[in-house]
């Protein structure tokens, strides 16, 4: 058995995104994998839910295709994809199941994201981003091939938060709309024509606001968001709305609060949507609430509909892998939550009559989805749960649960069989742990061939969030199974402040980020490093994101590491709060506060603050284009690093942003793995190799690559 390398990233498909046929009988699924140093291939893929044949290719290798969703007969499936495009604009595509070519229905100059059919298969609800200009010269409806847009210069700001996702916004407002299938069928490819296909939904209602997350009740009323507030940037509050087709009418429901906008609805008007209390709304869980369309037309006040709580006797927060849906019956709703190490699938009464039933419990969820069984299934009334998951020993395949429940849970792909029958995949070892605050999980994970009598360096991971939860799998599989093949013990762990816990674990780091997560960090390390073959010397920390910042935190409070790699990470608070997108709550919520009222205290709070005490030495890796933790407070920390004389190097991945460990172009990827890895190699005394400030690009994939291309 071969072990795992961080170039094994390129072979390594993961599944997303999964969506049962309306007759219960396939599964349609996006399958990613790398395709070169810088793209992935993201395509469909389809799979019979009984088990009787492998998945199979349903779209082209061509672009990035994304939202496979049935039509209501299961005759067509729509998506989006980039197939074609010169750019990473989404476009929505209807492909025949029964046969024949997928066709382009939009041309637009917003993209296309969040669609949804209507219950009648004629129409398809979406969103673009979009400009006022835009909207006035009719690109959101049709846009020539020779437009070219030009980045603004100079670039002009005028709203609170103007940028995200590695993209300025640019005058950029996202919009609803609705594409007829029937009239775009009709004019064909007649640009002119083709764009009365589309109707502008959104865009007639007054107000300089974002619209999301469209979502059919019957076939004539389409409920969509509106963020509000008087800055609408600066608030988490959101509308309900529901559009009449048939009058062309729009009618505001309800009005609440929550970072995320999606909504499921039922043909006879229940509406579920997810809620967040706003009062330091970072520090609290997410629920899920249901109103009565009906009943929320007759109230003049929108803030005064009466709301059922469905969730609120379960104390977890609501996870973002899944949207919540309604059952078939439209009677249950179905929604995920990180569930200590786990994600579980609930079913829960829409009109809250019994506490949420948990059906799955499993390794780390990238999708859920219900439906009704297929015809020769033998469980009666049950539903169908679909979902796309890893565990331990595997980084993703989509199951099924023909009866909902965990006991039946089955397998249907095994996208990575080949790959995983020739290398050696560790299982990790659950630890249960007491620190000063309390009960603690993480786990343990050992290198290859490992021998109790032996002895090994540790490497310590800290995740990020600071509100995220890690398990044995998800986006991490990779990582921690290749720097235990380095010959690594690895520790990971969910300290205070991780969701999965409840409300209490959660909120436990309110205004002391530092100390409270590197309580329970610390408390592990030394369980672990008490094991007889860990050489307690010879202990690397590493983390991203929020755990960045807990890694330059804790090298800034205490020699204990030999070595540490901080990737992007916060480490000047009041620098962040000025510079990321709306993660800039998470300093008003975790720590209560803003820079002009305790500049002081957000100081003492910030790794920079203590940046000039730090001797071990450390790495930081950057993406330039991050706009959630911008490069700017990497680069204080590094300069602060370098006038004190610490061992460090500075690593800036262009073309990147926050999602550079998940997402990122794949030679990326690979190259920030190996970076870490080398930097403790050069630390370690069980690796013969000189340090990495010593070694040029010497044993990077990359570098080994330019020579293969120069011979």
């Amino acid at each position: 058995m071969q072990r795992i390398q961080a170039s094994d990233y390129h072979d390594i498909a993961k599944p997303t995104d999964p969506r049962l046929s309306p007759d219960g009988d396939r599964v349609a699924f996006v399958r990613t994998v790398p395709d070169d140093e810088e793209d992935i291939e993201a395509t469909v893929y389809v799979v019979p839910t009984d088990g009787s044949a492998p998945a199979r290719r349903f779209t082209l290798a061509e672009g990035v295709d994304a939202e496979p969703r049935w039509s209501p007969d299961g005759d067509r499936l729509a998506f989006t994809s980039t197939r074609g495009a010169d750019d990473d604009r989404q476009q929505l595509w209807v492909l025949p199941v029964d046969g024949g070519e997928a066709r382009q229905v939009t041309d637009v100059v917003g993209g296309v994201s969040s669609i949804d059919w209507s219950p009648d298969g004629s129409r398809i609800a979406l969103v673009q981003s979009v400009t006022e200009e835009d909207r006035t010269e009719g690109r959101d409806r049709g846009v020539d091939e020779e437009y070219d847009p030009d980045d603004p210069d100079p670039r002009v700001i005028d709203r609170t938060v103007y940028r995200s996702m590695q993209q300025y916004f640019d005058g950029r407002r996202s919009h609803v709309y609705v594409l007829d299938l029937d009239v775009e069928q009709e004019e064909g490819d007649d640009g002119d024509e083709a764009a009365e296909s589309i109707t502008p939904i959104s865009p007639t209602i007054e107000g300089d606001a974002d619209f999301n997350g469209p979502a059919w009740g019957d076939e004539s009323t389409l409920y969509f968001t509106q963020s509000v507030g008087e800055d609408p940037d600066d608030s988490l509050e959101y509308g309900i709305l529901a559009y009449d087709t048939d009058a062309e009418e729009v009618e505001r429901l309800h009005r609440t609060t929550g970072w995320e906008t999606g909504l499921a609805a039922t043909t006879d008007g229940s509406v579920a949507f997810v809620h967040v209390e706003a009062e330091q709304a970072s520090l609290q869980q997410a629920d899920l609430h249901v109103i009565d369309a009906g009943q929320a037309a007759g109230t003049d006040d929108p803030s005064d509909v009466e709301v059922t709580d469905v969730t609120a006797g379960l104390d977890r927060t609501l996870g973002y892998e899944a949207a919540p849906r309604w059952g078939p019956d439209e009677e249950r709703l179905y929604f995920t939550t990180p569930d200590e190490g786990k994600t579980s699938v609930w079913a829960v009464p829409g009109d809250g009559g019994d506490d949420p039933e948990r059906l799955v419990r499993e390794g780390a969820v990238a999708g859920m989805d219900v439906g009704v069984p297929h015809e020769d299934d033998t469980h009666g009334d049950d539903v169908t749960v679909a979902v796309a998951m890893s565990q331990w020993d595997h980084p993703g395949d989509v199951f099924v649960s023909p009866d909902g429940s965990a006991e039946e849970l089955v397998r249907l792909t095994s996208l990575n069989g080949a790959y995983l029958d020739s290398v050696h995949v560790g299982e990790p070892e659950p630890l249960a742990f007491e620190s000063e605050q309390g009960p603690v999980e993480g786990w343990v994970l050992t290198p290859p061939g490992f021998d109790p009598e032996g002895s090994y360096p540790l490497i310590v991971e800290i995740h990020g969030g600071p509100h995220a939860m890690w398990s044995t799998s998800g986006t991490m599989w990779h990582e921690f199974q290749t720097l235990a093949a380095r010959g690594y013990v690895v520790f990971w762990s969910n300290p205070r402040g991780s969701s999965g816990y409840g409300e209490e674990y959660m909120g436990a780091i309110k205004r002391n980020w530092g100390e409270v997560t590197v309580t329970d960090v610390m408390a592990g390390v030394r369980e672990v490093a008490d094991r007889e073959y860990v050489d307690e010397s010879q202990v690397f920390l590493t983390g991203g994101s929020f755990g960045g910042y807990m890694t330059g935190w804790t090298v800034g409070n205490t020699d204990y590491f030999r070595a540490a790699v901080s990737q992007r990470g916060v480490y000047h608070l009041t620098g962040f709060y000025g510079s990321t997108d709306g993660a800039y709550k998470l300093v008003e919520g975790d720590f209560d506060t803003t820079p002009w009222e305790e500049p002081e205290f957000l100081w003492e709070q910030s790794p920079a603050g203590h940046a000039h005490e730090v001797e071990t030495p450390t790495l930081l890796i950057h993406s330039e284009d991050d706009y959630r933790t911008p490069i700017s407070d990497a680069e204080l920390f590094y300069r602060i690093l370098k006038k004190n004389d610490v061992e460090t190097r500075f690593v800036r991945y262009p073309r990147e942003g926050h999602e550079l460990s998940r997402s990122g172009e794949p030679g990326h990827v690979v190259d920030r793995i190996e970076r870490i890895a080398r930097w403790f190699d050069g630390y370690s005394e069980y690796h013969d190799v000189p340090k990495a400030l010593e070694r040029g690009d010497d044993g990077l994939s990359a570098a080994d690559a330019g020579e293969e291309d120069d011979e």
